[in-house]
């Protein structure tokens, strides 16, 4: 996807159904989930306490970070539980070709 801003990941085979996979995206750490028949990419650093949110358990469309249990939107970034109150940054994701591809650039609210 040359000059679309979206980068190469893996294969789409690679991600396992529930199972949060950590990736470096041109620095940025980028985790990918799929779940709900599509695939999520969000920041792995939980905005409260600075560790790996690839760790943690995934549940529909949250995953909980593994140290406080806050739990995170999929879709938007938002926390659904203290201790954590700042959102972590969603990316858009594509698919083509059984490939994944994330603009590492985190979307944005309409």
């Amino acid at each position: 996807m040359p000059g679309s801003g979206y980068t190469y990941v893996c294969k789409l085979d690679v991600l396992k159904e529930g199972v949060p996979r950590r990736f470096e995206v041109e620095s940025v750490p980028i985790s990918l989930v799929l779940t709900e028949e599509q695939v999520f990419a969000f920041h792995d650093v939980c905005s409260h306490s600075a560790v790996s949110l690839s760790e943690g358990e995934v549940d529909g469309c949250t995953v909980e970070c593994w140290l406080h249990a806050s739990r995170f939107d999929l879709r938007t970034g938002h926390p659904l539980d203290p201790p954590a109150t700042r959102p972590v940054p969603v990316y858009p994701v594509r698919i083509e070709d059984g490939s994944v591809y994330v603009r590492p650039t985190p979307r944005t609210e309409p």
